[in-house]
């Protein structure tokens, strides 16, 4: 079943040896995740963490691939939101990259929270769009200002 997945901004990625590329280093990156379906446990796309940087307390998520039938439905803002619940543990900021032309993906974007915090070169060397989501301040820190510590697992 998973004939169907499709990329989320990622032009040429239908050819088998561009998705290959992709899928590739996904596994490289020890980021890869595998979406299900709650309600079949069906595999429904894939998503990766990546380029986490421990000194500027950031990491980036991207690289995206959902099924065609998960398209404009709640799959896509569900995982960004698990992904980035799981991030704040470890990092102050999240951070997302996009092609300039990919109006869909910043939509995505911002209808979850993230902001256009400037620019970016990809993996091409070209420059995508950065966009990001700090870490709220916990409930109850003891000074203003001041973040949890991340914790690792």
């Amino acid at each position: 079943r998973g004939g169907n997945l499709r990329p989320l901004g990622r032009r040429g990625c239908q050819k088998l040896d561009v998705f290959t590329s992709f899928f590739e280093a996904a596994l490289a990156s020890g980021g890869a995740l595998a979406v299900t379906s709650a309600a079949t446990g069906d595999i429904i796309g894939t998503s990766r963490f990546d380029h986490y940087d421990p000194e500027l307390g950031e990491v980036e998520i991207g690289w995206t691939f959902l099924g065609r039938d998960q398209w404009g439905g709640p799959a896509n803002g569900e995982l960004k939101k698990l992904m980035i619940e799981h991030a704040f543990r470890f990092v102050e900021r999240v951070v997302f990259l996009v092609g300039p032309d990919n109006r869909r993906s910043q939509r995505a974007l911002e209808k979850i929270g993230a902001v256009r915090a400037g620019t970016r070169p990809d993996g091409t060397g070209s420059d995508g769009i950065l966009f990001e989501i700090r870490r709220p301040l916990r409930a109850g820190t003891p000074t203003a200002g001041t973040r949890e510590s991340p914790r690792p697992d």
